[in-house]
Parts: C-alpha cells; sequence; structure tokens
C-alpha cells in the first residue's frame, strides 16, 4: 500500500480565501455569518442568514472555461488554481494520465437553472436558450470543468453526495493513490450561495431562524439553544500526492491521509443514524490500523440540527469516550454543504501544522440529549500527530477521514 501525502490546498469561504487568512479568523475567533437582505423578498423563507465568500475575483478564469461554469464551478476552480500553484505541479504533471481528479457539490448552478428552467416551460421552446446552460447546471458541472480547464487526462471522479461531496473527493482521490492508479489525485468540491438551498432546509424546520439581527450568533452547533444550520457557501481543493513522487520532486507536504472509509446507513433518507456514524468512523479507525486512542482530536460534522448533534454526540461517544476533544467549525461559518468536507479537512491540517485546536463557535452549554463529549468551548493549543473529519448526508452516506502529520 503506498502511502498518500497533500502537497498543496486551496480554498475560498466565508472565513478567509487562504490556509493563512483562514488560521487567522479561527485563532481571533471571527464569524463569517450574516444577514441576507434580499431574502426578505422571498415568501416564506424563515432563514435570512448565511456564510457567503467575498473578495474573489471569478473574471480571472479564462472566459474560454468560465463560460460553461456556474458560481459553484467557478468558485471550485479559483481554489483549484490555488491548490496546483501550492503544490508547484507543471502543466506536465497535470496532463499525465497518472494525474487525475476528484470533485463534487450538491448540485450544479443553481442560479442558471432557475433562469433556464422556467423560461423553457413558459414558452415551450429552446430557441434563444443559452448553449452552455446544460453545462452550468448538470451534476457533475465541478469535475468537468476543472478537467477542462487544466486539461486533466487520467481518472475524473465526480462525487456529487450532497454534504460528503469533497470528502468522498478527498477519499477517492486517496484510494486512487493507495491502490496504484494515479500518482497524483487533485480532490475537493463547492457549493454557491442561493436562497433555494437555504428553503430546502427551511421547510425541513432545520434551518436557523432566530437570530436574523445577531447573524453571528445563528450556528449553534452542540448548543442546547441551537436551532438549525446556517447554509453557506465555498470551496475547496487539495493536492494528494504518492509519497515518493512527492520527494523526489521536493514537495512541501502538508499532512498524510492515512485512513478513509464512505458507508449507507440504507435506512432512512434524512433521518441521521447513530449506528451509520459509528460504524464509518470505526472502518476509517481500521483502515490507518488504529485505536480510538490515537485520535486526538476530531473536526466534528455537526450542524446545529436537533437531530442530527444528537446521534453524532452519541456515535463519536460510543466509540472514543467523553475525553477526546471535539468542535464543529460550522459554527464559524455556516454549513458549506458540498463544500464543507474538503474545507474541514484543511482545518484539520491547520490543527496538526499550527498545534491549534479551533473552539466550537456559540457553544456554551451541551444539549442534555447529546452524550457527554468534549466539545471544546475555548480554542486550545495542543501538539497534535492525529486527528478525525467527520462528514455525514442525506441518504445515510456518511465519511470520516483520518489526517496524520508528517515528519
Amino acid at each position: 500500500m503506498r502511502r498518500v501525502v497533500i502537497t498543496g490546498v486551496g480554498l475560498n469561504s466565508p472565513l478567509g480565501n487562504s490556509y493563512e487568512e483562514l488560521y487567522e479568523n479561527l485563532k481571533n475567533e471571527v464569524s463569517g455569518i450574516h444577514y441576507v437582505p434580499e431574502w426578505e423578498d422571498i415568501k416564506h423563507l424563515g432563514t435570512k442568514v448565511a456564510g457567503t465568500v467575498k473578495d474573489v475575483d471569478l473574471k480571472s478564469i479564462p472566459r474560454k472555461y468560465r463560460r460553461s461554469m456556474g458560481r459553484v464551478a467557478q468558485l471550485t476552480a479559483i481554489s483549484t488554481t490555488q491548490a496546483i500553484a501550492d503544490a508547484n505541479l507543471t502543466q506536465e504533471m497535470l496532463s499525465s494520465r497518472r494525474c487525475g481528479l476528484s470533485f463534487g457539490s450538491t448540485m450544479g448552478a443553481n442560479e442558471t437553472m432557475f433562469e433556464y428552467v422556467p423560461e423553457v416551460k413558459q414558452n415551450m421552446s429552446f430557441r434563444g436558450q443559452n448553449s452552455m446552460a446544460f453545462l452550468k447546471m448538470m451534476s457533475h458541472t465541478v469535475a468537468a470543468n476543472i478537467a477542462q480547464m487544466f486539461g486533466i487526462k487520467g481518472r475524473n471522479i465526480p462525487t456529487c453526495s450532497a454534504c460528503t461531496s469533497s470528502s468522498q473527493g478527498i477519499g477517492s482521490g486517496y484510494e486512487s493513490i493507495k491502490y496504484a492508479m494515479s500518482d497524483i489525485m487533485i480532490c475537493g468540491g463547492g457549493e454557491e450561495h442561493h436562497y433555494l438551498s437555504a428553503g430546502v432546509f427551511d421547510v425541513m424546520g432545520a434551518a436557523s431562524t432566530k437570530y436574523p439581527n445577531e447573524a453571528h450568533l445563528s450556528s449553534k452547533p452542540f448548543d442546547e439553544s441551537r436551532d438549525g444550520l446556517v447554509v453557506s457557501e465555498g470551496s475547496g481543493a487539495v493536492v494528494l500526492e504518492e509519497l515518493e513522487h512527492a520527494l523526489a520532486r521536493g514537495a512541501k507536504i502538508y499532512g498524510e491521509v492515512i485512513g478513509y472509509a464512505t458507508s449507507c446507513d440504507g435506512s432512512h433518507i434524512t433521518t441521521p443514524s447513530e449506528e451509520g456514524m459509528k460504524q464509518v468512523m470505526q472502518t476509517s479507525l481500521e483502515d490507518a490500523k488504529l485505536k480510538p486512542s490515537d485520535i486526538e482530536y476530531i473536526n466534528a460534522h455537526a450542524t446545529a440540527t436537533a437531530r442530527g448533534d444528537i446521534a453524532e454526540s452519541h456515535a463519536t461517544y460510543n466509540l472514543f469516550g467523553g475525553s477526546t476533544p471535539v468542535s464543529s467549525t460550522k459554527g464559524h461559518m455556516g454549513h458549506l454543504l458540498g463544500g464543507c468536507g474538503v474545507v474541514e479537512s484543511i482545518i484539520c491540517l491547520i490543527a496538526l501544522n499550527k498545534s491549534f485546536l479551533p473552539k466550537t463557535m456559540n457553544f456554551k452549554t451541551l444539549d442534555k440529549e447529546c452524550a457527554k463529549i468534549n466539545v471544546l468551548a475555548q480554542n486550545k493549543s495542543q501538539n497534535l500527530n492525529i486527528v478525525m473529519s467527520n462528514n455525514f448526508a442525506f441518504g445515510g452516506i456518511n465519511t470520516s477521514l483520518i489526517f496524520k502529520k508528517y515528519d
């Protein structure tokens, strides 16, 4: 089995558009969540808060590539550009059949769909429609567009599985290298800001509605006063590389991926399964050949929904007990949906390399129905060697990734 390391990172998020900016804003306890005044015009939409990406020049993407991209693909293309530059990959490396990619999102471009479908339905005609519209809306728009933009000729694995899209992307890339199908895999995912995504959770009673005038208080993972999640946007990309390949070219190494698992509950389309969550974490530990006590920090999925946080706390407690530090960084920036897994994986790299454990923003009192896990209410400095990142999605899709400091 070949070792897999991370040699490049890129991101844009409500909490910053670079590795260092993300670290500084986590350290300084900045909130990336804000009030969205234009959502006041959406009938029956209760939630009015979100986390959005700022200060990103989408027009820096050459037009010949940008014209087939909606915002979700554009955001991810910017992140991928950063990660490729950070890893110092040449075009020869990118175009090798030994270099592939694995990216996902919950959906394609929501705004394009809202413009395209009603017009076609109303006129019962495709005359005058933009020929690029479907390429923006299709579920694998991120993976397809990035492959074209960077001339990727190897494996292309679209991982469109809602909130596990980008963590499955990393896991698929890890397995591709581990089992010698690739030497380099560029992995990640993204999501774009749109009221459709917020409305889906709002209708289900799972979106935060209590704090439009104090948006920074809206996301409260594990806290007894939480009232739902905050839907946000963002994207990220990581360059995974076979260890000897990375060493041979003198690449810097952020960390090593040493464990991964994905599973399906096979029981309920929306209700989280404590047993399914526990199973995927256990399988990831088995892949890494570790014991639960080897994990020194867990970045939880914890979206601040009523049932999800409870199920995840019990699954975590039953496997790890009550001493392992746990935090959810969705309190800082909301839920990036298809982009959350990769951004939270980058936060795990920050934890390893900066000896820094981020707090759970807005957490004060553990919900009495949650298991008594060690939720961090304050930032903490601690030398770390091995950390875990977990994500869970509708359809009972689960992922667990384990990262190790490289030395």
